[in-house]
C-alpha cells in the first residue's frame, strides 16, 4: 500500500529532501575521515498532544484476531490491529503503542493519521485511522478497553474529535403564537449559543441533546422529528468539532442553570436571539428553525 503523502516527509537521522555527499575515505587531507556529530533533535514542547491530526507509519505486531498479550502480559485476542510507530514526525515523542481503528482485517504496516492519545497508569499510547475516518472518545474508549482491562486503571483520552448534540429550544404561548427561543451563554467563553454538549458512550444524537438541555437549563423537550441543522469547526487550531443541532419544544419544567458552566439564560423572540447569536452557522441554524416552524404554522400543524 502507498504511503500517505504527508508522512513520506517524515524520518530520522537526515533531513527531509536533503542529500548529503559521502566523503571519501582518506578525506581531502588525506586524514582519516570523522564523521560530525548530528546533535539530537529536541521533542516537541506540545509533547504527545502535537501528535494528533499527524500521520505516522506502524509496524504491526499483533493483528486483529489473533492472540496477544495484553497490557500485563496476559493472554488476549486482540479486536483491532496493534504496533509500533517506525516513522514519526521529527522531534515528536515515541508513543508506548498504537492502535489502528477501523480495520477489523489483519495487516503488517499502515500509515495513518493520529486521531487520539491514551493515557494509562502513566504511559502514553497513540490510536490511528485512515484519512478523513472519524471515531469520537466514547468509541476510542470501547475498542482499545480489551487491551487495558487487566490493569484496572483509568484509561484518559485527549480525541482530535469531538462531537455535540443540542437543540433550539422555543416555547409558545399557545399553537399560533409568536415564538420565543432560549440561549444560554457558556461561563468560559461568555458567548451566548444553544445548550449542547458532547456525545456519550453509546447515544444517538438525540439522546445527547435531550441529555444536555436537561443537565444545562433543568427543561425537558419533545424534540421535532423533521428539523436538523449542522456544524463544523476547529477548537485552538486542533480539536475537530462536529456539532448536530435539533429543533425542540419546551414541554415542561423550569430553568435551573448548570451553574458551572452556564451563566445566564434568556427567551428571546427570533430577532432578538438572532443578534444576540456571535457566530453565523448559529444565526443560520436560528433561521432556518424559525422558518420551518412559520411555515408549519401557516399550513395549520400545531407546534405547540
Amino acid at each position: 500500500m502507498e504511503s500517505n503523502p504527508d508522512a513520506r516527509s517524515f524520518g530520522y537521522g537526515s533531513q527531509p529532501g536533503r542529500h548529503y555527499p559521502r566523503p571519501s575515505v582518506g578525506g581531502v587531507s588525506g586524514k582519516p575521515y570523522t564523521p560530525s556529530v548530528v546533535p539530537p533533535v529536541p521533542p516537541s514542547p506540545e509533547g504527545y498532544a502535537g501528535l494528533l491530526g499527524k500521520f505516522i507509519r506502524i509496524r504491526v505486531t499483533a493483528q486483529a484476531g489473533a492472540w496477544g498479550f495484553d497490557a500485563l502480559g496476559g493472554n488476549v485476542v486482540y479486536s483491532i490491529n496493534y504496533g509500533e510507530a517506525i516513522t514519526l514526525p521529527i522531534g515528536s515523542p515515541r508513543p508506548e503503542g498504537v492502535f489502528i481503528m477501523g480495520l477489523a482485517h489483519p495487516i503488517r504496516y499502515f500509515d495513518g493519521r493520529v486521531i487520539a492519545i491514551a493515557t494509562v497508569a502513566g504511559k502514553t499510547y497513540a490510536v490511528t485511522a485512515a484519512k478523513r475516518v472519524r471515531y469520537i472518545a466514547g468509541e476510542i474508549l470501547e475498542a482499545i478497553r480489551f487491551y487495558f482491562d487487566p490493569l484496572g486503571e483509568e484509561i484518559q483520552i485527549n480525541c482530535l474529535y469531538e462531537r455535540s448534540c443540542g437543540a433550539v429550544v422555543y416555547r409558545r404561548a399557545d399553537a399560533f403564537s409568536v415564538p420565543e427561543y432560549l440561549l444560554i451563554q457558556n461561563k468560559r467563553s461568555m458567548n451566548w449559543g444553544f445548550p449542547k454538549g458532547h456525545t456519550e458512550d453509546d447515544e444517538t444524537p438525540e439522546q445527547t441533546a435531550k441529555r444536555e438541555i436537561l443537565e444545562e437549563t433543568g427543561l425537558t423537550v419533545e424534540l421535532l422529528p423533521d428539523f436538523k441543522g449542522s456544524s463544523e469547526y476547529v477548537i485552538q487550531g486542533k480539536v475537530e468539532k462536529s456539532v448536530t443541532i435539533f429543533l425542540a419544544r419546551a414541554a415542561e419544567g423550569e430553568l435551573h442553570l448548570q451553574e458551572e458552566e452556564i451563566s445566564q439564560a434568556a427567551w428571546m423572540p427570533f430577532e432578538e436571539a438572532y443578534r444576540t447569536l456571535k457566530f453565523e452557522n448559529d444565526k443560520e441554524i436560528l433561521s432556518n428553525a424559525n422558518t420551518f416552524l412559520r411555515r408549519a404554522t401557516a399550513g395549520g400543524t400545531s407546534l405547540r
